[in-house]
């Protein structure tokens, strides 16, 4: 059986890894993979380095396409990659995800008569002005087998008329990217460095163009953190799309009890996320990462597509008018919050190669 493994943006870097991992352990079928890196995202300190903390080899194939608006970007993509899935004729091309190089790759691939495996198939925020949500509809649209983390992504599969025979529950593999990296998280010294102590700071992150593109969003923002700021220290690694609006924004002028931090490896973001006192954010992947912690987390969006971190885990949708109030919440609660979702138990890597040896 071969496989080409695509990637292009940080998240689906912690994706691929365990299913390289477990294509390097498996016996029995031979797999054949290739890993090919999109370029979405070419930034060392946003790329690179998760390719060294996480093992996975270099990318045998990296196509370039770099930054651009998103119908250049998935064109670039698909241009790019359609060479390589003609003289590689893989059994199937896995996708992760919902960038815009998962949609182009799969578009690609489907055309050829190629089958797509989606991982991560079947979330849904219903907020079709998200990019994202398009490329997760069109995606499953045209995938198969469509590889789901949590019971709610079949439920939207269901809903949308998709057999059943295409999906299957797998499990969430970001666990267990974190489950494999844990040990070398809880070794990190970011807390010493940073001068920090356990369940004593508020980790932000912010990326989405809703919270930082608008200067005036995000000095609203900037406010509350700032009064946050005046309670803990607030550690705060700034996404390359939010340096410079940040500068732009007079809300964090003079004192404010915030570390802004140039973006951060795997195993030091998988450390803050697992002892903040609360987490700040609007990020999926830690939305799913501080579920697995029990960490508290406040995701500044309107949804989620990832509801089951609501109802089971730890996350809780707040607003910027509703920040400042839902922050007080947390911090006059001690302890940790929520359970662990089904199959979010390190194993489905494992699981989905058996899928997809079963289904060849």
């Amino acid at each position: 059986m071969k496989l080409l493994l695509i990637v292009g943006a940080r998240p689906n870097f912690i994706k691929v890894a365990p299913l390289v991992h477990a294509i390097r352990a498996h016996r029995g079928t031979a797999i054949e993979y290739k890993l090919v890196h999109t370029g979405q995202h070419y930034d060392e300190k946003m790329s690179d380095i998760f390719f060294r903390e996480l093992g996975i080899p270099a990318p045998d194939v990296n196509l370039g396409v770099g930054s651009g608006s998103h119908a250049r970007q998935t064109a670039a993509v698909m241009t790019s990659f359609e060479p390589v899935v003609t003289a590689e004729k893989p059994d199937y091309v896995v996708v992760f995800g919902d960038v815009n190089s998962t949609v182009a790759c799969a578009l690609v691939a489907t055309k050829l008569g190629i089958k797509v495996a989606h991982v991560e198939a079947g979330l849904r925020s219903y907020d079709r002005t998200m990019p994202e949500e398009i490329n997760r509809v069109v995606t499953d649209a045209i995938s198969d087998p469509l590889l789901t983390p949590s019971a709610d992504a079949n439920e939207n599969l269901q809903k949308e008329g998709i057999p059943e025979s295409r999906v299957k529950l797998v499990g969430n593999i970001m666990i267990d990217a974190l489950v494999a990296n844990l040990p070398r998280a809880r070794d990190s010294r970011i807390l010493g460095e940073l001068g920090v102590t356990q369940h004593a700071y508020a980790y932000v992150t912010l990326h989405r163009p809703s919270n930082v593109d608008d200067v005036g969003n995000l000095a609203r923002i900037a406010d509350e953190l700032k009064r946050l700021g005046g309670t803990m220290p607030v550690i705060f690694p700034v996404h390359p799309r939010t340096r410079k609006q940040l500068s732009e924004t007079e809300a964090l002028n003079g004192k404010s009890g915030i570390r802004f931090l140039e973006p951060l490896g795997y195993h030091d973001s998988l450390c803050l996320a697992e002892s903040a006192r609360l987490v700040i954010t609007d990020s999926g992947g830690l939305q799913e990462e501080t579920t697995f912690f029990r960490t508290p987390c406040l995701t500044l969006r309107p949804n989620t597509e990832r509801p089951i971190t609501i109802s089971v885990g730890s996350n809780r949708l707040t607003s910027m008018e509703q920040l400042r109030e839902d922050i007080e919440r947390i911090l006059a609660k001690e302890g940790r919050l929520g359970d662990l979702p089904p199959l979010w138990d390190g194993k489905t890597a494992a699981r989905i190669l058996h899928e997809l040896i079963l289904r060849r």
